[in-house]
């Protein structure tokens, strides 16, 4: 299926490794040139190289985008890399330790910082040259547990429910304009640190030694699931390229969740 993708200028954000990375190579696949994002100089040089050895067409733009200053330096370093983007995924966001008891109210602060302000700043930057061209896509990527959440880290599920409410609220502040807003809200992904993790975990556990075993019994144990698996770089970032493209052009304001059916909510 061709995307319409061709040509078009996408920024990933937090796309130097793990989710973000994937999402860069599937956008570079289907013909953009992907801006491939690290908060410091340097950091993203691994996928680069990789996007370049395939052919692909990417830049590096670095940022700090948890706070302002950053923000403006990674605008202005996608503006004189390719000018402003036509698909803006922010994907970046983190998941810190916390809990009820020991998670003061500037570590909710700073999280919400770098979970939801870090994309609004770009929304702010961008959406306007999006809806001058009437073309556009803005692009969430959240978890499954902003409607699910978990006792704790508190803080972490707290900042991530904003985003399903705020793509609503894009969508229809943009309304008519020709760029789309959309969620996209995975469950566990095999990332490095995942697959580690869960390796650590499996000879502790005596679940195996082969992945298929592994992930297997996580998601039994760990991450109940339907499909009875844990889903792939690839298959997340497939969706958001989809997504992104022309042939999803009427899906907007939308939360769509890859979780393997672990969310047992239609909502």
């Amino acid at each position: 299926m061709d995307l319409g993708l061709r040509g078009k200028v996408a920024l990933v954000t937090g796309s130097w490794r793990g989710t973000g990375a994937g999402i860069a190579e599937v956008l570079a696949r289907e013909g953009c040139h992907v801006l491939v994002h690290g908060l410091e100089p340097g950091q993203n040089g691994a996928v680069l190289e990789r996007l370049s050895k395939l052919g692909y067409q990417a830049s590096g733009v670095c940022g700090d985008i948890t706070h302002e200053a950053g923000s403006d330096e990674l605008i202005e370093a996608c503006r004189e890399a390719a000018g402003f983007p036509e698909v803006l995924i922010n994907n970046y966001g983190v998941a810190e330790a916390g809990d009820w008891t020991s998670t003061d109210s500037g570590d909710w602060i700073d999280l919400y910082q770098k979970n939801v302000l870090s994309g609004v700043r770009l929304v702010h930057a961008f959406a306007p040259a999006m809806r001058e061209r009437k073309w556009g896509r803005i692009i969430f990527v959240g978890t499954i547990g902003s409607l699910r959440p978990a006792a704790r880290m508190p803080h972490y599920y707290a900042s991530k429910a904003v985003l399903p409410n705020i793509c609503v609220s894009l969508a229809k502040e943009l309304s008519g304009s020709g760029v789309t807003v959309n969620l996209v809200s995975p469950g566990i992904i095999a990332t490095q640190e995942v697959r580690t993790s869960l390796e650590k975990r499996a000879e502790k556990k005596g679940w195996g030694n082969t992945w298929e075993a592994i992930q297997g019994a996580a998601s039994r144990e760990l991450f109940p699931n339907p499909t009875g698996r844990i889903a792939e770089i690839d298959e997340v970032a497939s969706l958001v390229a989809f997504v992104a493209g022309e042939p999803a052009s009427y899906i907007n304001g939308t939360n769509l969740r890859v979780d393997g059916g672990a969310a047992d909510s239609a909502l």
